[in-house]
């Protein structure tokens, strides 16, 4: 790319070289401004094979797919760089064209890719049979040695996922998760979702252990305050309670006090009561004894004397009514 950049003005190549190192940068975050920085360099460079190159890319990235082929194209015409295409076969594939990507797997400089290349474009062929409806073919294309070589290319785990997901989709489930279960056993970091594809195959759930632990977290303090706050209140009402006790027992003892005067009111309400019954009993024996002595006309007064100290001694005791 350097060399190529040399052939522009100074001024020229370094403004382009910005917008392709620009275009790098966001080509994971950001495709689609990774992309418009990529258009913006081929505007001021479009005869640079490397700027062509960064256009497809992005295009591709940023599922512009009728574009990314085209400049796909035209990087295969001006630089003879043949790696690019099973992305162009996924173009198509994208685009509802299954056949014409089938057509590129049979390209004359197929033998001449690199490995990661031919594997791509082994899973892209597969991918194309099953678009048609030929699960069975599409098996059959993906069943090669690669399949169980030992290695850390990073094409090991999509090539596996992708035998998987064709021997799921012809229903056969046991084989399918056997062979998820070792595409998650290369992808470490989990790009293919091999592993939630095996949990989903076996009726099991991912759960996201990190938010259920902070809902748990607060549940938690949420529970430990409550119960705070009625250690609390049962603080209050433990501090309340002697002065409410104390209190009761003052208005128990007033009322004990109140209860024991009345009934010492009653008692001597009652003894001034016998004593009046016994001034009469000792009143009618005294008038008893006087009858037999005096005479007829004597016993008349007598007793009216005696009635009137009857009536007396008989009257409500002094205090009763109170």
């Amino acid at each position: 790319m350097k060399a190529e950049l040399r052939s522009l003005p100074r001024t020229l190549a370094d403004l382009v070289a910005q917008h392709l190192v620009a275009s790098g940068r966001f080509l994971d975050d950001d495709p689609e401004l990774a992309y418009q920085h990529a258009r913006v360099a081929r505007r001021l460079a479009s005869r640079l094979g490397g700027v062509r190159e960064a256009v497809a890319i992005t295009a591709y990235l940023a599922e512009h797919y009728d574009e990314a082929l085209t400049e796909f194209r035209a990087v295969r015409r001006m630089t003879g760089n043949h790696e690019v295409i099973a992305m162009m076969a996924d173009c198509e594939r994208a685009l509802g064209r299954p056949d014409k990507a089938l057509a590129l797997t049979k390209d004359k400089h197929v033998h001449d890719l690199s490995e990661p290349t031919q594997m791509e474009l082994l899973i892209v062929a597969a991918g194309a049979r099953r678009d048609m409806g030929q699960t069975a073919a599409a098996i059959q294309t993906l069943e090669v040695p690669e399949l169980t070589k030992r290695t850390r290319a990073e094409w090991l785990p999509r090539l596996r996922y992708a035998y998987a997901d064709a021997l799921a989709e012809a229903g056969r489930t046991d084989e399918a998760l056997v062979w998820f279960h070792r595409a998650a056993g290369v992808d470490g970091d989990g790009l293919t979702g091999a592993a939630e594809r095996a949990a989903e195959l076996e009726g099991l759930e991912f759960t996201d252990l990190d938010e259920d632990d902070t809902v748990l977290d607060d549940e938690y303090f949420e529970e430990e305050d409550e119960v705070e706050e009625d250690e609390d209140l049962a603080d209050e009402a433990d501090l309340d309670e002697p002065e409410d006790a104390a209190e009761g027992d003052a208005d128990d003892a007033a009322q004990g006090d109140a209860d024991d005067e009345s009934e010492d009111e009653a008692d001597e309400v009652a003894d001034e009561a016998d004593e009046a019954e016994d001034a009469a009993d000792e009143a009618e024996d005294a008038a008893a004894e006087a009858s037999d002595e005096l005479d007829e006309d004597g016993v008349d007064e007598f007793d009216d004397v005696a009635e009137d100290v009857k009536d007396s001694a008989g009257g409500e005791p002094k205090g009763a009514e109170e």
